[in-house]
């Protein structure tokens, strides 16, 4: 089958982010993760000048581009199908007028596992997300005081072969990466358990809150497998390499005070009911996101370019997203309020 233009910029990308070799023939090495330059200083030139800015963009930055298509053997509509059997729950999405995002995992009776159904509704909530312009920030919860435990075993044992295995993980690696990829600041609030796939979807947000009666574990070991919904992958980027190897090797419950103690989560709430805790993160959330939405989001655009991609790729994609707010109406608004005390 022949490779498209934009999934052979995907690979290229996603090598580069890896720190593998890529496709361009303009950058030959990497170091990790970052192109490296330093012999042949021509190739950044190069790079900058024929680096197709709008497709990489697109890549990053939640325009519909997967990490996994047909050229790796994904088959998404096959898969939607097979997820379409597995009904229960739901997620749910409240969008509110100060920017603030709250998205629900709901399906209490089974501790919010995802049925299949709910797999496929977490993409369209997040492909919601990526069109509300307005958006500024995101909470993402679990319903009646419990985040999530993981995929709905119905669902896990009608998909039982290695291709049906494979098929998922790359489908919930391409949501929760566009999830983590979203102009929106995270947090995923940790109510009671968040276990095994629940373990692996607070990870792809980009700060987590715990309250003091919260647990997060990664069970994957004791269930015969690895954790497949990139939350390893993100763990390491989080913890380091040794912590994130004894947390998902020992399946080690993380309570509140050792989630802390290794920066797993941001702060432990003070509050315990379910609406007191939401409000509690809304005001935790809500100092990173003051300002208008153009800013903040290309703030958290800066922070991803600068985490996924190459030295000179980040700095490009920098440089765009000031063509975005300079001389733009906050900008504006605030060398008038700074010239009016320098009077």
């Amino acid at each position: 089958m022949r490779e498209t233009q934009a999934e052979g910029e995907a690979g290229s990308v996603q090598g580069a982010r890896r720190g593998t070799r890529s496709r361009d023939p303009g950058v030959t090495t990497w170091a990790q993760g970052r192109c490296s330059t330093a012999e042949h200083p021509e190739m950044a030139g190069n790079l900058l000048k024929t680096s197709s800015l709008s497709v990489r963009t697109k890549l990053l930055h939640q325009t519909g581009l997967p990490l996994y298509n047909t050229s790796h053997g994904f088959h998404e509509e096959g898969l939607k199908k097979k997820l379409q059997q597995f009904p229960g729950g739901s997620v749910d999405l409240q969008k509110e007028d100060s920017g603030i995002g709250i998205l629900t995992l709901n399906n209490p009776s089974k501790m919010n596992a995802f049925s299949g159904v709910m797999m496929l509704q977490l993409l369209e909530k997040v492909i919601e997300l990526e069109n509300w312009t307005e958006g500024k920030g995101l909470i993402v919860r679990g319903a009646k005081n419990t985040f999530s435990s993981g995929s709905d075993l119905n669902a896990v044992k009608a998909l039982a072969t290695p291709e049906d295995g494979m098929a998922l993980c790359m489908f919930m690696q391409n949501t929760l990466t566009r999830l983590m990829r979203l102009p929106l600041i995270s947090v995923a609030l940790i109510q009671g358990r968040a276990l095994g796939g629940g373990a692996e979807v607070t990870t792809a947000c980009d700060f987590r809150l715990m309250t003091a009666d919260g647990e997060i574990r990664f069970v994957h070991r004791e269930m015969g497998i690895v954790p497949s919904w990139g939350g390893g992958t993100r763990l390491v980027e989080l913890l380091g390499a040794r912590q994130a190897l004894k947390v998902l090797s020992g399946a080690l419950p993380l309570d509140a005070a050792r989630a802390l103690s290794l920066g797993m989560v941001e702060e432990v709430l003070r509050a315990s009911d379910e609406a007191s805790c939401l409000q509690e993160a809304r005001a935790w959330l809500g100092q990173f996101t003051q300002g208008p939405p153009q800013v903040i989001r290309a703030l958290k655009r800066s922070v991803s370019s600068g985490r996924e991609l190459c030295l000179e790729e980040a700095l490009q994609m920098e440089k765009e997203l000031v063509g975005t707010v300079w001389g733009g109406p906050a900008n504006r608004e605030a060398i008038a309020r700074k010239g009016k005390f320098n009077k």
